[in-house]
């Protein structure tokens, strides 16, 4: 999940995958994303997909060293939201295509729950019911960050500063054998 939630960017006010993130999350070319979305325009409707434009661009390829190579592209990528990443999924077949779409939903379902959960801490006046949320948020934290983990073991210490809010959490984990 770590591998899908580096990819994931805020474009438009909106989380998005970059169709050569996609492209490499699925173990694909850009072109054959690009060439399944110009075969199947009806599944891709406004809110699913849009053409980065080259503000857009020009900021990525400052913000994300990983998008570099977009410098010197002369097509604006298109932004795939998560409705469209679902879309997407009904296309590509085969058993990285399924692997793939179960990792980026379950990471952008988790990065959405964590929001939420996040959101209502200043709301919250029961003490207990706060507790809870934040215990939540951690252990959200935690599966985005932690679940692909491969070394034998490693400690990781998150600490996020919401106002009124700390929250802190550690993460120790030993890799299966």
């Amino acid at each position: 999940m770590k591998e899908v939630e580096n990819k994931i960017l805020v474009l438009r006010n909106q989380r998005v995958i970059l169709d050569c993130d996609v492209a490499t999350l699925y173990g694909v070319s850009t072109k054959e994303i690009n060439q399944a979305v110009k075969n199947n325009p009806e599944k891709f409707p406004s809110g699913y997909i849009f053409q980065v434009d080259a503000a857009e661009k020009k900021e990525v390829v400052k913000n994300f060293d990983h998008l570099a190579k977009l410098k010197f592209s002369p097509v604006n990528p298109t932004a795939f939201t998560e409705r469209g990443l679902y879309m997407l999924a009904t296309i590509l077949k085969g058993n990285i295509a399924t692997q793939t779409t179960i990792n980026i939903i379950n990471t952008f379902v988790e990065i959405r729950e964590l929001s939420r959960a996040i959101a209502r801490i200043p709301e919250v006046v029961d003490e207990g019911e706060k507790k809870s949320l934040l215990k939540r948020s951690g252990e959200i934290i935690s599966n985005v960050l932690a679940s692909d983990s491969t070394h034998l073991e490693s400690e990781t210490e998150i600490e996020l500063n919401l106002a009124m809010v700390k929250i802190r959490h550690k993460i120790k984990k030993k890799a299966n054998r």
